[in-house]
């Protein structure tokens, strides 16, 4: 499968998996999960054709990671970013001393006034390295890398998770935890 074929069908996966999945009339079970067949059955009625063996070469090609498939792949789900309620079943854990957020230059002054929000996804998204989050600022814009002091932000109760991607999760961050 050719560079472009993987990323329409990833296109198609993420507003499936995270945020439509009423566009094919798709089933997620609580925790984001769907059946790979009616996935590809649904998918194929919106002229979206995939394999089983292209499915798992998109999942396995995909640079961020954003799917997973259960122990025998006949399930798959988006690993974050849904901006419909799902569980993820992630537990709690201690984040690193610093993690990163990358934005883009416009939005910072919103975020040194407000702090970073998770908006319409069911949480803030945040680096474990600079250069990822560069990478995820560079979709907003010139990017601008934020500090975030996570280590205190846990140790004053607020709840992490990490993304079976390596994404590290949490609600909100208050401006007195973030650094340019």
């Amino acid at each position: 499968m050719n560079e472009i074929e993987i990323k329409r069908i990833s296109k198609f996966l993420s507003l499936i998996l995270r945020h439509q999945p009423e566009t094919i009339n798709l089933r997620l079970d609580e925790n984001g999960w769907a059946d790979v067949e009616e996935l590809r059955v649904k998918s194929a009625k919106k002229r979206i054709c995939f394999t089983l063996e292209e499915l798992n070469e998109v999942v396995d090609t995909n640079n961020k990671k954003r799917f997973a498939f259960n122990g025998d792949k006949t399930k798959i789900r988006a690993s974050q970013g849904h901006s419909i309620a799902i569980d993820l079943a992630l537990q709690p854990l201690q984040p690193p001393e610093f993690l990163y957020h990358g934005t883009g230059h416009g939005n910072v002054s919103s975020i040194l006034e407000k702090g970073i929000e998770k908006r319409s996804r069911q949480h803030v998204h945040l680096s474990a390295d600079k250069e990822t989050a560069e990478k995820v600022g560079m979709r907003h814009g010139k990017p601008v890398i934020l500090t975030i002091r996570t280590g205190k932000m846990y140790e004053e109760g607020i709840l992490f998770y990490r993304s079976e991607n390596g994404v590290w999760l949490t609600d909100y961050v208050d401006i007195k935890y973030i650094s340019k």
